[in-house]
């Protein structure tokens, strides 16, 4: 069988993603999160909290550092998971063109023979997001942007009322419903395919120039 790995944010997508490969039958064999070797800042998704996931879920994760130009930094770290861990399917948690540009990671996989499948890709939004609490996923918004959010939202779950602020949100300020153009991002914590929960234990809000953010100062695992 092809040998898999899914990109990894810890978000909503790419769970949603790895979600529906399981149910699929592909094998799933590393958590892939690409990261530039200089200034990386992963505010919303905390490279720790993301191995935590990988132990939550049972799956190895890995932080590939991408190198600067980009375009060959991107080929040439897709290559070597091709070369050194046998993968041969990418995993993407994308679901639409960002600013009418095509997929990045299809173009950079393309170029070295890598396959790629986005299993979410252009999926209706509601019903895209409505998988969230319809398969028991708990869901927290992470980060929030301004103008369209305000701090009260960072750390709140997404459930069926969330849901319908957002469609509210979407009509009157033009969002996009799972904010696909960088209006919020946001963390997973549990699942149907998590083998343990993770439980924020200590956590505050942030504030930068045009978001809110949530630091996470203590979390663990929980057995289900």
């Amino acid at each position: 069988m092809t040998s898999a790995a899914i990109l990894w944010t810890g978000g909503k997508d790419c769970v949603l993603a790895l979600h529906q490969a399981l149910k699929e039958n592909i094998p799933v064999h590393y958590l892939i999160t690409f990261a530039p070797s200089k200034n990386a800042d992963f505010l919303a998704h905390p490279l720790p909290i993301l191995k935590l996931q990988s132990e939550a879920l049972g799956i190895p994760h890995k932080i590939v550092e991408i190198n600067e130009p980009f375009k060959e930094g991107y080929e040439d770290a897709i290559q070597n998971l091709k070369n050194d861990l046998g993968i041969e399917l990418l995993i993407s948690g994308d679901i639409d063109e960002v600013n009418n540009f095509p997929s990045w990671i299809k173009e950079r996989s393309e170029a070295v023979g890598m396959e790629v499948y986005t299993p979410l890709w252009q999926i209706d939004r509601m019903e895209l997001i409505n998988r969230i609490p319809n398969e028991d996923f708990r869901v927290i918004f992470s980060l929030v942007r301004k103008p369209w959010f305000t701090s009260s939202w960072v750390g709140d779950r997404i459930n069926p009322s969330k849901i319908d602020q957002l469609s509210m949100f979407r009509e009157l300020k033009g969002i996009d419903i799972c904010g696909e153009q960088g209006e919020y991002h946001t963390l997973v914590l549990d699942g149907p395919i998590f083998n343990k929960t993770m439980v924020i234990q200590e956590s505050h809000i942030e504030a930068k120039s045009d978001f809110y953010y949530l630091q996470i100062d203590e979390i663990t695992l929980r057995d289900k």
